[in-house]
């Protein structure tokens, strides 16, 4: 599976990070806190080189907290400043701050002994579409100014917000790879919207999240749907479910369309509990 999807306005934010690295003291690189790898842009390594960073684990109440807290030590291994938000409910912002104060604080204190007057970080937030980069530069700045939207791809231009004094962040677009060709990553974006919906078969979405559920997470799909395994036969599995939600055609067959739907849309909106999909084996933490 080789997915297709890269709109000129984002080949155009990937030149715009470059060139605008400069401006900034610091990157926020916004992740998907379910899933902290898929939901990282490849490119992002090379195209920020040096620039200090932190990880932004965003969406961390739909996150299981104990692999948060391993990938947060994951990356603070490879000496990448982590920090666990929740950018909608505004948990975690000032720990976004204290990690930024201590990440340049020798560079501050280097501008300071040659006489330079104390200014605000200046900070550039990157992450693929639909990862919550205008709901955190808003909860920031406590007021609306980025534009924001539950589809990939609603942040279409660069602009400078202020937030006190602490800080000035510049927003981007969001950036995604012209292609990859993981299939598990595919799905695991697919899942929790990073992708748009046309992309991949909504149907083998929920398949694919019925599985990893079943296998990482068996007691949610018996709190949700009333069991643990699934049947040997999948459409047998989304026949129970649909039975259970009520979703049935005209004439009394289960629309299995709507079946797909609202499976994605548990886990999206975190019926199915704290998920993550993203996980390693814990020698390598």
């Amino acid at each position: 599976m080789t997915i297709q999807w890269f709109p000129g306005h984002m080949a155009k934010a990937r030149r715009e990070v470059s060139e605008q690295l400069k401006l900034v003291d610091i990157v926020f690189e916004l992740v998907d806190a379910r899933l902290p790898q898929s939901s990282r842009n490849p490119m992002i390594d090379e195209v920020l080189g040096e620039k200090p960073r932190i990880v932004l684990l965003n969406k961390r109440d739909l996150a299981d907290p104990r692999w948060t807290e391993r990938w947060i030590r994951h990356y603070e291994q490879q000496g990448v400043q982590a920090v666990a938000i929740n950018s909608f409910q505004n948990e975690g912002l000032q720990d976004v701050l204290k990690a930024s104060r201590f990440v340049l604080k020798e560079k501050f204190e280097k501008m300071q002994a040659k006489g330079i007057r104390p200014r605000a970080i200046r900070a550039m937030v990157v992450g693929i579409p639909n990862v919550g980069k205008s709901t955190l530069i808003n909860r920031f700045a406590r007021k609306n100014i980025a534009k924001t939207g539950n589809k990939p791809g609603v942040t279409k231009a660069q602009q400078w917000i202020k937030v006190g004094k602490e800080l000035e962040l510049l927003d981007t677009p969001g950036i995604l790879w012209p292609k990859f060709e993981d299939r598990e990553a595919g799905y695991k974006l697919a899942l929790t919207g990073a992708i748009k919906d046309q992309v991949l078969s909504l149907d083998d979405v929920a398949i694919y999240g019925l599985h990893y559920i079943a296998e990482h997470y068996p007691e949610r799909l018996e709190a949700r749907y009333g069991f643990a395994t699934l049947h040997d036969e999948i459409v047998d599995t989304f026949d129970a479910i649909g039975k259970l939600r009520g979703a049935y055609e005209r004439g009394g067959e289960i629309d299995y369309s709507k079946v797909a739907e609202m499976i994605v849309q548990d886990v999206r909106q975190g019926e199915l509990g704290k998920l993550t999909f993203d996980t390693f084996k814990e020698e390598t933490e």
